[in-house]
């Protein structure tokens, strides 16, 4: 081990004050990060963990009413191990002492600064919406007078990882958080997404096609708000010009699906561009007559699975085929 990696490890050791002690009133299950202990004596009062999930991660002042949603331009979209946690910091510690110390830690791990924001500067009550949406309004929702905030990056060979850090101080707010820092800790980490889906081959496609009329794939892959097909959909394409060159007369409408993240138009739109997509390349690529495809884009609005796990969300983005064949010798 080197000096300069010792160094860092004492530090990082020593820098909150004694961090890394579990809290009474931490949330069953909860952890602090490996990468980042706690505040000493802060408690875990929120924690959420994703094998595999989306994150827009704030890298500039939210300027929009609105919350992240109208704020998108200011994230940086990510893709990784999400890990959430909200803390409780001990009674009578200020925002800015709590904040500098969980910075300081933040230096010693490796982590770099990307942007860093504090009150007005971030963008007041807008940037305070934008970074407490959903279940964590409750908690950081309408103080924005204190709030501080920092992105910052850490670049490893095994994957690089971001983490922000998000303080504000409870004013008004009733039960034990009143007169506390309340700290918002995001961490991502960078890593390919275990795969699971299978490839359906051509005879799959026609069977679920001849049961149900229609058949939901997932492997034909995007990346995060993108409309040009991942490389690794290669394959599943390939079967599905297979199934249509093998049935010449059959007909079948190319429906994208995506989560419910984002806005009911812009999800109606990537679906819809990503199913033209999908329906060029089957014509282009592998010589499928484009008249016998429909793309058609329908966004959110048919889910298959709840949109509040990254799970289901993975489940709801899929492409569909729908057979609109009318003649059965089509078959």
């Amino acid at each position: 081990m080197s000096m300069a990696t010792i160094v860092r490890t004492i530090l990082l050791a020593t820098l909150l004050l004694g961090a890394g002690t579990v809290g009474a009133a931490d949330v069953r299950g909860s952890a602090d990060h490996p990468l980042l202990p706690r505040y000493q004596d802060a408690e875990i009062v929120r924690y959420e963990q994703h094998a595999f999930a989306s994150h827009a991660l704030l890298n500039a002042p939210a300027r929009t009413h609105g919350g992240l949603q109208k704020n998108l331009s200011s994230t940086l979209p990510l893709e990784g191990r999400l890990t959430r946690i909200s803390y409780r910091a001990p009674a009578e510690r200020a925002t800015l002492e709590v904040f500098r110390n969980i910075e300081q830690a933040l230096l010693a791990a490796g982590f770099k600064p990307l942007f860093e924001c504090a009150a007005e500067a971030c963008g007041g009550r807008n940037f305070n919406l934008a970074a407490s949406g959903g279940e964590l309004y409750s908690l950081f929702g309408d103080y924005p007078q204190e709030q501080r905030y920092v992105a910052s990056h850490l670049q490893r060979a095994e994957g690089d990882v971001y983490a922000s850090v998000y303080v504000v101080f409870n004013k008004s707010g009733g039960g034990p958080n009143r007169h506390r820092a309340m700290v918002q800790l995001d961490v991502v980490e960078l890593k390919p997404m275990e795969q699971r889906m299978v490839v359906l081959d051509a005879g799959d496609l026609r069977r679920k096609l001849d049961n149900d009329g229609r058949v939901a794939i997932y492997g034909i892959l995007f990346d995060t708000d993108k409309d040009s097909m991942r490389s690794d959909s290669a394959a599943q394409l390939q079967q599905i010009a297979s199934l249509l060159k093998q049935q010449p007369r059959l007909k079948v409408l190319v429906v994208g699906h995506t989560d419910a993240q984002g806005s009911m138009e812009h999800n109606r739109d990537l679906s819809t561009r990503r199913a033209q997509s999908i329906a060029t390349a089957l014509a282009t690529q592998h010589g499928i007559d484009r008249a016998r495809l429909t793309p058609v884009g329908i966004g959110m609005a048919a889910p298959v699975a709840s949109n509040r796990s990254e799970a289901g969300r993975a489940q709801n983005r899929r492409v569909e085929l729908v057979d609109t064949t009318t003649s059965p010798q089509a078959r």
